[in-house]
């Protein structure tokens, strides 16, 4: 059986992919400066005698041909890290100070060469075209979806549909999890500026306090957009950064105030925006001060297509074992994998790497995060298996 050859190579191939995440893992490098990352998995395709070319700079672009001609579809794996410096006591520990993949993008991109070179094993066996996506820059706005999108990634040939997956610590090792329909959050940034007027904190009545003023508008920020993200239209506003850089007897001269608004509407995100302005506005007038607001609208709502994430369920399960497949809930982090769902029906599920025994439970984007790396062997054989699958139908 076809399902048992795959199962059969994913095992055969584990070692190998281990070697290509420790290696990725070692050498992260940030959005948009993924040239080492590039060139070695560029090395890796050569290998496997796949086709690439280059994209958006640092973008691998690979192409598998089946059989036969037959419809294309695209995997997507993104390679960029984050501005972390690591903390795990391992081997292979991050090389670049101050830089890390704290958010499993070595696993995605390792797991796609895998994926890609069971593909290719059994290229005789399936009719089709696989387009490989190796997108540099997911961490980072614009997004590298949106420039790879722009320079024509989703055209010659145009996939009918693509897939992603990504590392779930909270989710254990062996299981893996799908959500259909609005699955993770628009996000937008705020960057917002409160001036007042500074001087000596024992003259008042010669100032505008700025941080009275910065006050008073998160107070009707937060009881305007109360934290409703369980609710059926969820949203959240949050602020994580405030400068105001006085002192004990100094009244600065403006607040610096940074932050993010992310829902699962578009309608709601437009209002959403209109209303901030006019509170930020309001509240700056009536205490004589002024602001100054940029609203940099980040990554859309991700929507996963009902049919496609119905048929990639089911073929995880006929790989894994329903008991081993689960639903997942909604999510307000963002993903710039959401730019290609506007585009063609997506699927981005999740990879379970949690282990608590071998520690690997700590979150995304924290200086302690790991996988277990048992589960590149599931994810190089579900990935495939889920491509092979859908090019039947």
């Amino acid at each position: 059986m076809l399902l048992d050859r795959v199962k059969s190579l994913a095992a055969k191939n584990f070692e190998t992919v281990l070697t290509y995440r420790r290696y990725i893992h070692e050498r992260p490098e940030l959005s948009y400066q993924e040239n080492n990352t590039a060139n070695y998995i560029s090395t890796i395709l050569e290998q496997f005698d796949i086709p690439y070319t280059r994209m958006a700079n640092t973008g691998v672009i690979g192409i598998i041909n089946g059989n036969k001609p037959g419809k294309t579809i695209a995997l997507r794996a993104d390679i960029d890290a984050l501005p972390i410096e690591e903390k795990n006591d391992i081997p292979y520990k991050s090389k670049n100070k101050g830089v890390m993949h704290a958010c499993g993008h070595d696993v995605h991109a390792s797991s796609l060469l895998g994926t890609a070179k069971i593909l290719k094993e059994l290229s005789t066996e399936w009719n089709g075209t696989i387009k490989l996506i190796f997108q540099p820059g997911e961490e980072k706005l614009p997004g590298g979806a949106s420039i790879l999108i722009k320079e024509g990634v989703m055209e010659n040939p145009a996939p009918s549909s693509i897939f992603a997956q990504h590392v779930f610590p909270s989710l254990e090792t062996g299981k893996v999890g799908f959500a259909a329909g609005n699955y993770m959050a628009a996000c937008d940034e705020i960057y917002l500026t409160v001036k007042g007027k500074g001087g000596h904190a024992a003259l008042t009545k010669s100032t505008i306090n700025p941080l009275l003023i910065t006050s008073e508008i998160l107070l009707k920020l937060q009881s305007t957009f109360m934290d409703n993200s369980t609710t059926a239209s969820p949203l959240v506003l949050a602020f994580g950064k405030m400068n105001a850089n006085g002192a004990t007897n100094i009244i600065p001269g403006e607040v610096i105030l940074e932050g993010t608004f992310r829902t699962m509407d578009e309608d709601i995100r437009k209002e959403g925006q209109k209303t901030i302005t006019e509170i930020i506005s309001s509240t700056a007038q009536k205490w004589g001060g002024d602001y100054d607001l940029r609203i940099e609208k980040g990554y859309p709502v991700l929507l996963n297509d009902e049919e496609l994430t119905k048929r990639a369920r089911t073929s995880a399960e006929e790989y894994m074992g329903k008991q081993n497949v689960v639903t997942l809930e909604p999510r307000m982090t963002s993903e710039d994998f959401a730019y290609y769902s506007r585009l063609k029906p997506c699927c981005f599920y999740r990879l379970g790497t949690g282990n608590i025994l071998k520690g690997t439970t700590d979150g995304l984007h924290t200086p302690t995060f790991n996988v277990d790396e048992k589960a590149l062997e599931t994810s190089i054989g579900l990935m495939a298996w889920i491509a092979i699958k859908e090019l039947e139908e």
